[in-house]
């Protein structure tokens, strides 16, 4: 395995890119890097990031990329990012993953996969998705812990989230195609694109990721 694996998970919202990070995490002993956690995190710890974070949240607004930009850094110089890591929801725009090629310098950007998932499969999955308010943890519309409203986990109020009402969804992917899908044809024209069908079993996704990664002679 390389200094370090940093890999960049793209997909609409729905595709299943948690699931498989989380996945890809344990199998390569790697933190999984989710934007949403480390804007939780932040805020939790109250440290002077993480109130700037709340102050934005509070007003309604959007974290801007210079404040994410700044999270992900500080993450990285964590030590349990020292063999790199799998990010999801960063980068979100050209911007940002300029500014991730100047955060990782020389080690850079291993690898993007893309996962293809068709616009119909991830209404319905967002759209049926339930979340945790405590701990963040995602359940569907069918599941016990979604119908009592209580998290099997640590307990906290399950909801539907607005962003994941149907207005809201056709919003969120307008959006991902305006500002990330030009992301393609950044990580394209490096080399470093790898287009995976994100709708299958989650382990056939997985074994299709891990396929990629290892004819790279990266793991």
């Amino acid at each position: 395995m390389p200094a370090r694996l940093n890999l960049v998970v793209l997909g609409k919202q729905g595709a299943g890119k948690g699931t498989q990070c989380k996945r890809l995490a344990e199998t390569y002993s790697i933190p999984h890097v989710s934007t949403g956690d480390i804007l939780r995190a932040a805020v939790k710890a109250d440290s002077a990031l993480g109130r700037e974070v709340a102050a934005v949240l509070e007003a309604g607004a959007l974290v801007s990329d210079d404040l994410v930009i700044k999270l992900v850094e500080a993450r990285f110089e964590e030590p349990d990012a020292a063999r790199g890591a799998l990010l999801d929801g960063f980068p979100r725009t050209l911007a940002q993953a300029e500014a991730l090629e100047r955060i990782l310098g020389d080690d850079g950007v291993k690898l993007c996969v893309d996962l293809e998932v068709p616009i119909e499969l991830v209404t319905a999955r967002l759209s049926s998705r339930r979340v945790c308010q405590e701990c963040g943890s995602i359940y569907r519309d069918t599941d016990i812990s979604a119908i009592s409203g209580t998290c099997e986990k640590c307990g906290g109020d399950v909801i539907q989230r607005a962003d994941d009402q149907p207005d809201a969804i056709h919003k969120r992917l307008e959006t991902y195609e305006r500002d990330t899908a030009p992301l393609l044809e950044f990580y394209k024209s490096r080399g470093l694109l790898v287009s995976v069908n994100g709708d299958q079993a989650p382990d056939e996704v997985t074994g299709a990721i891990m396929t990629a990664v290892h004819e790279r002679g990266l793991a």
